[in-house]
């Protein structure tokens, strides 16, 4: 059974800096992808920033692009997001999913097939 947890939001100063963890187990193989994305309140849900566990290309957001950073270890089978000069837009409650139907970066909504239960991100001014 895969399953996807994060870890890692909290309450920040604008400016400041998170670091989230999405921890995978149940798959087989490196072939998919994860995603992490992102909802504000009244807002959809947004991707923000992807990468391929097999080649490890990544895919940013214009929103994120220069701020956040995606990592893989994958002895650890976790996936990393940096998140540095947070500002209050930021706001979120921030998701990793996982695609194996479209292992790419540049992974959807639409091509995940499993989602984590998500953790808040609180950014002040």
């Amino acid at each position: 059974e895969v399953q996807l947890v994060e870890s890692g939001g909290g309450l920040v100063q604008a400016g400041g800096s998170l670091r989230l963890s999405c921890a995978a187990s149940g798959f087989t193989g490196d072939d998919y992808a994860i995603g992490w994305f992102r909802r504000a309140p009244g807002k959809e849900r947004e991707g923000i920033s992807g990468i391929s566990i097999r080649d490890g290309s990544t895919y940013y957001a214009d929103s994120v692009k220069g701020r956040f950073t995606i990592s893989s270890d994958n002895a650890k089978n976790t996936v990393y997001l940096q998140m540095n000069s947070l500002r209050p837009e930021d706001t979120a409650t921030y998701y990793c999913a996982a695609s194996t139907s479209r292992p790419i970066a540049t992974m959807t909504r639409k091509d995940a097939g499993y989602w984590g239960d998500g953790t808040q991100v609180t950014v002040s001014s």
